[in-house]
């Protein structure tokens, strides 16, 4: 939930809510509080009245975008409330404790201690402006755009305070590069490490202002042959080959990818903590559940979980996922995940199995289990499981509703997939996907549609400029399908995987009962 949703619930009296605006205001309003105050302990009582105050008063905020800077004002006045009716008595923050059972030499505990203290003096002597930006961006972590909305300057003059406040830290702490020296010392900040579900989503973050390493985690779990062990040989060498004869994916590519990313995430305990984003759709929770099940695995040791997942975004009716998002748009859900717990960590690795399992029981299984720790996953897999012959027509959810847009007149390649894409967004289908499904549609002496003249399918090695001009018309099978006459499972021609199901032959014993929302076994294949 972004912050302006939290505003929507906390007017509305949810005390969920209004902990969640706590917890990511706190901050920045003690970093206000105590730069009045000059008292940690003072600056704590004047941050809890404010928060009082505030949610009193939400219902006049009108515009909840402008709360950073309607809530600052509450702070400051609080602070010159208490200044006038309390004797102040300072205590300097840069007085830190060391957390405990650290495994440190004495020595360098000392020198931290020592380097940490003079970091928090020096800034502490920096002109106002420069000292409160510093503390909100570096020591509590917000982002540039939070910060300028709660100190009520612009983007431009706010980066213009940082570059100087940091001009002033280098040369005062006579270091080459202050930010890493902070980096190293910076107890608030985490070091952190952020896995996303594509390039389009990392690039955006790498853009903005979220702090941590960015790894895009690129697989396609929802297509294709998977195993519950993907890094075993094997496996690899079985998915790599089905990944280029059907979507063109070079095998070698393929590997590589795979290993350079696991290489990266074998060294999750160098972080403080790991933060998964991702949304509602199966395509992603596919990737959830197999990252849930990976780490459930592993010693996490002192490093923490932390889940962002999302399936709606405001001001966005067609919610497909975080790509469609901007920079800015990324940086408001900064600091919204949640802490990932061993109920979620158990429940995404029995899906996990279940999903890659070769027994439709187990398929039909995660749609049993509680799922409410992960609230997106029966959505997601009930789709998945729609992915099988209906039992009463024998096609899949993808192409019944592909079969049916073109009855319905579309008849163009790219609008079609904009059309089945959009009415099947819990799939988080991609294009590559959907040609692959569209192309097995058009082939064979049964086909369900014909396409004109000879085009080529694009596929991830061969782009086609000209695809949008080819003309698609459902079959005379195609028709009979449509209308309840033929089932098209006993043709013969499928053959496809739905997670570690191997769907092929004529008449596949398990199908799918839309009604039931259940698998259900039929009669023995052929």
């Amino acid at each position: 939930m972004s912050v302006i949703q939290w505003i929507e619930e906390a007017r509305r009296g949810s005390a969920e809510a209004q902990e969640s605006l706590v917890w990511h205001f706190t901050g920045m309003a003690l970093a206000v509080a105590y730069d009045k105050l000059q008292d940690s302990h003072l600056a704590e009582d004047a941050v809890q009245e404010a928060f009082t105050e505030a949610f009193a008063n939400l219902h006049k905020l009108q515009d909840p975008r402008r709360f950073p800077g309607w809530f600052k004002v509450i702070v400051e006045r609080q602070c010159y409330r208490d200044l006038r009716r309390k004797q102040l008595q300072t205590f300097p923050l840069h007085e830190v404790e060391l957390p405990a059972g650290e495994q440190r030499s004495l020595e360098s505990v000392v020198e931290k201690r020592e380097m940490v203290c003079q970091l928090h003096a020096t800034v502490a002597d920096l002109p106002s402006g420069m000292r409160i930006a510093v503390q909100l961006y570096y020591f509590q972590g917000y982002s540039l755009r939070e910060i300028s909305q709660y100190l009520d300057i612009s983007l431009p003059a706010l980066k213009k305070r940082l570059y100087d406040a940091r001009r002033k830290l280098k040369t005062t702490l006579h270091v080459a590069d202050f930010v890493s020296v902070f980096t190293d010392l910076y107890e608030g900040g985490k070091r952190m490490l952020h896995i996303v579900n594509g390039d389009s989503v990392g690039d955006k973050l790498k853009q903005g202002n979220i702090q941590g390493d960015i790894l895009v985690w690129r697989e396609l779990y929802s297509f294709g042959p998977v195993f519950m062990k993907m890094d075993e040989p094997d496996h690899r060498r079985t998915r790599a080959q089905y990944l280029e004869q059907t979507l063109g994916i070079p095998q070698k590519e393929y590997i590589g990818t795979c290993e350079l990313q696991e290489r990266k995430l074998q060294d999750f305990q160098q972080y403080d903590e790991v933060v998964l984003w991702f949304e509602h759709d199966l395509f992603d929770q596919t990737m959830l559940a197999y990252l849930l099940h990976w780490f459930k695995e592993q010693s996490l040791e002192n490093t923490k979980l932390s889940l962002l997942c999302i399936g709606a975004y405001p001001g966005i009716e067609l919610f497909r996922g975080l790509g469609q998002l901007s920079t800015e748009q990324l940086e408001t859900l900064s600091g919204t995940w949640h802490a990932i717990g061993e109920e979620m960590l158990m429940l995404g690795s029995m899906l996990w199995e279940a999903y890659t399992s070769d027994r439709p029981e187990k398929h039909q299984r995660m749609l049993e289990v509680d799922s409410a720790a992960l609230p997106f996953a029966r959505a997601a897999f009930e789709a998945h499981l729609a992915r099988l012959p209906s039992v009463s027509h024998g096609l899949g959810i993808i192409e019944q509703t592909t079969l049916e847009a073109v009855a319905g007149g579309i008849h163009k390649p790219h609008e079609l997939f904009r059309t089945v894409g959009n009415q099947l967004h819990i799939l988080g289908m991609g294009d590559l996907e959907f040609w692959h499904y569209l192309k097995k549609m058009t082939e064979g002496p049964v086909s369900l549609l014909a396409i004109d003249g000879t085009a080529s399918f694009p596929d991830f090695k061969r782009a086609v400029p000209h695809f949008q001009d080819p003309v698609l018309q459902v079959t005379s099978l195609g028709h009979e399908v449509l209308t309840g006459k033929t089932d098209y499972a006993c043709s013969g021609t499928i053959d496809k995987w739905v997670g570690g199901l191997q769907v092929r032959g004529k008449n596949p014993s398990w199908r799918w009962d839309p009604e039931q929302k259940s698998v259900v076994r039929i009669a023995e294949s052929d």
